[in-house]
Order: structure tokens, then sequence, then C-alpha cells
């Protein structure tokens, strides 16, 4: 493998910003310093020019849809997609066709990725009200951990079953990773629309109908259960202001039984763009007030919310483009999330520090991860530089995602991804994929 050496580069890592070189060599990140020269003849020079050098994003929740949604996104697609917008790694989820609730069909997915991935893998175990047998079969080692849905999913893997709940929380070692929402809630709302609309319920009930208070049940009560039993539980995507009070920032993350994430479209979004975004920003949590959204920033910042993942759930536009009932809930993000960040900066609301430590570091650390999400000797070359004033216009033209289509069409971001390596191998290039990727399967220090 050939030696890349990064020369004048802003070093973004553990909390600092500082000038310095980056020495690959096999993969590895072989040296950090203030200037190292050039060892060899075949070492590719990469001169940085002042850009800012961070770990690659680690993604703890991802939808690419392989097997058997295939239409919408792939493995391959999707994942191209994130290194080009500098994530590196990613976890995704169950929900597939067939959903990944036994041994032998998750390692079908993880043969799929071997083959096909532009990016670092692993995969979540779905749990259901009856394979428990099955989940307390997975390795915690190799995988990445278990994903339950507490509100509605496809097929059978909605777990609502409070017995099975508890026999789960009390008998895997896997970290336990929560979709979080009170079905009984979110119907009860739903029949009042309905009743009220009928079949032409507007888009901007949607947050009405998956409310706060369906939100707020269905986390304090895995919280409770997860007090009871002292299983490790992470909340995925909080949405709502209330949430973020329920969890604690008075204890080191690695420490810590309950963790929490926030995603992208929650701290961008407010429900006022449903007037012109419409099914397009229909997420499941819904996309709340702006008051939730400044709440769950104020969250992320005094370390309450521990990560920042996509929650990636490409549509065709056709299925987005139904009426609100029969609208699909999800959207594309891998290949924006970094450079909304990266605005979200510009704008004053938070350190580039801060992003690396909730992007990278912590989700290496939340999940265990061996040896990567931080530029340090030793460490897998994951690495991602950008340009933080290079204006571009996100167009369907340079989209990535094999639906085609962004929520964030029309926004202008004044910075950019100019050069991915996974592995040491550079791989996205100033819009260009050089070079194959080589990812690796994710193993965890557990």
């Amino acid at each position: 493998m050939k030696s890349v050496l990064i020369k004048n580069a802003n070093i973004v890592n553990e909390g600092k910003i500082f000038k310095g070189d980056v020495l690959i060599k096999d993969g590895l990140i072989f040296e950090i310093s203030e200037t190292i020269s050039v060892k060899s003849a075949d070492t590719k020079v990469i001169d940085a020019d002042g850009s800012y050098l961070l770990p690659g994003m680690i993604d703890d929740q991802v939808h690419f849809r392989e097997p058997g949604l295939t239409h919408k996104a792939n493995i391959e697609t999707e994942s191209k997609a994130a290194v080009a917008g500098g994530i590196t790694s990613f976890i995704e989820m169950p929900n597939t066709v067939p959903q990944a609730t036994t041994i032998e069909l998750l390692e079908e997915k993880f043969d799929i990725a071997s083959k096909t991935s532009w990016a670092n893998y692993s995969f979540m175990f779905g749990g259901t009200n009856d394979n428990l047998d099955e989940i307390l079969k997975v390795d915690s080692q190799k995988v990445a951990g278990l994903k339950l849905f507490l509100g509605s999913s496809t097929g059978n893997m909605l777990v609502d079953n409070p017995k099975t709940l508890e026999n789960i929380f009390s008998k895997t070692n896997l970290l336990i990773s929560a979709h979080c929402e009170d079905e009984t809630t979110i119907k009860k709302n739903l029949e009042k629309c309905k009743a009220e609309y009928g079949e032409d319920i507007p888009i901007e009930l949607h947050p009405k109908i998956r409310s706060e208070e369906a939100c707020y049940l269905s986390s304090s009560s895995a919280i409770k259960l997860a007090e009871k039993t002292g299983a490790r539980l992470h909340v995925f995507h909080l949405s709502t202001e209330k949430e973020t009070h329920l969890f604690s920032n008075r204890i080191p993350l690695s420490e810590k039984k309950i963790t929490s994430e926030v995603c992208i479209h929650h701290l961008w979004f407010t429900d006022a763009d449903y007037k012109t975004k419409g099914t397009k920003i229909k997420w499941n949590p819904a996309v709340k007030t702006e008051k939730d959204r400044d709440g769950l920033l104020k969250a992320l910042l005094d370390d309450r919310i521990d990560v920042i993942a996509t929650d990636h759930a490409p549509h065709t536009l056709e299925e987005k483009n139904n009426k609100y009932l029969n609208a699909p809930s999800g959207g594309p993000l891998v290949q924006h999330a970094l450079v909304a960040l990266l605005e979200m900066h510009h704008r004053g609301k938070i350190s580039l520090e801060k992003i690396v430590e909730k992007t990278s570091h912590n989700p290496a650390i939340l999940f265990q991860i061996k040896e990567r999400g931080y530029i340090r000797e030793g460490y897998k070359a994951d690495l991602v530089l950008v340009d933080l004033n290079s204006p571009w216009t996100v167009k369907k033209e340079n989209l990535l995602y094999k639906c085609g289509w962004s929520p964030f069409e029309g926004t202008i971001f004044k910075s950019r991804v100019t050069h991915t390596l996974v592995n040491g191998i550079l791989v996205y290039e100033n819009s260009k994929f050089p070079n194959k990727s080589n990812p690796e399967r994710l193993t965890f220090n557990r």
C-alpha cells in the first residue's frame, strides 16, 4: 500500500486545532508532526494548504436498503455518497427485506458490504417479540449492537410486549439502540386527524401525530427499564427538547450506561419548513418546533446528547410525493451531513472541535470501536480534508444518492469535502473517486 503524506493541514483532534503534517503507511497513521519530509519516491503528497483535517465521521445510524429495497438505495451507492460527504464508517439498521433478525441473515449483509462498500461497516441485529434466542447468539465484538423499534416499523419489528422487552434488556450484553415513540399515542393522534381530515391530512400535522408526548413516553419508559435491568441503552434520534432532560452530562461518556443521539435533520429543519419541503422532510420521529431544535443543540453542546448521526433513509421521489398517509418517512443525508454541520459552525452555533467530538470521537467511545475515530499514531487512517471557504450549491447533478433527490437541494454550503481517505486509501478527491476503497468490518473492544 502506497504511503500518503498530508502536509500543511489544520488538524482538528481531541479538542485542539493545530498545524501539522500526517504520514500514513500501510493504512495506519504512522506519524503526526509539525513538519514531515517525504521519505520515499512512491509517497503520495497531498498539500492541504491550510484546509482542515478531521477524523472521518462514524455514522451510527443509516438505512442503506440492501437487501430487498434496492430500488431506493444499496450499500454501494449510499456508502459512496457517504465517503464523498466525509463519512468513513457506518452502522446500518436491520429493517431490510428480509430483516436481519437471524445470525444467518445478518452475515449475508456483512458479505454484501465486504464486496461493495466504500466505507467501513457494521450492522445492527434486529430484535423482535420472538427472537431472543437469536439475540443471545450475537458476538458483541463483531456486531455493533441490537436495534429495537419501540415505535412502528416494517413487518414484525415493533417490539411492544412489555415482558419480552424486559427479557431482552435483562439477558443481552449487547448495546441496545432504540427508536422511541409510543405507538398507542401515535394511533390515537392519527385517528383524531383522520376524523377531521379523512385521507387529506396536511403534512404540517406530522409532528402533532408523532408528538412530543409520544416521544417522551417511550424514551422515559425505555430509560426506566434500562435502569431497572442494568442494560446498556442508546436512544436514537431525539427530536424534542423535553427528552433531553432525561439524559445526564455528569459523568464521562465511557462510563455512561444510558446515552443519546441527535440527527442532522432535527438540528437543521423545523415545523415551519413543512410548507416548502412537504413530505421530503417527513421523518420518524418528526421534525418539530424551533424550540425543540434549539433545545437539542443546547443539549448537544452541554453533553447530555452524545453523538450526531444521519438516520439516512432514502425513498424514491415517486414514493415521497404521495399524500401524507402514503408517503414513507425518511430521507437521504449522508452526502451532506458534515457540510451542514460546518454551515452551523459558520453561523456560530458549534465549534469544529465539538463537531469532531460528536461525529468521530464519541461514536468510537460509545460503541467501543477499535482504533478509529481519532487522528492518533497507530490508528486506522480514516481521514477527511475540508475546505471551509469553497461555496457550492446542492443540485441534482451533484447528488450521489440512488434515489436522486435531497432535502438540501438549492442550499448553498460554504464548505466542501475535498479528500476522503479510508484505511489510508484516497478514495475521494475533488468530486472524483481515484481509487477503489478497501473498507473493513468494524470490530469492537468489548
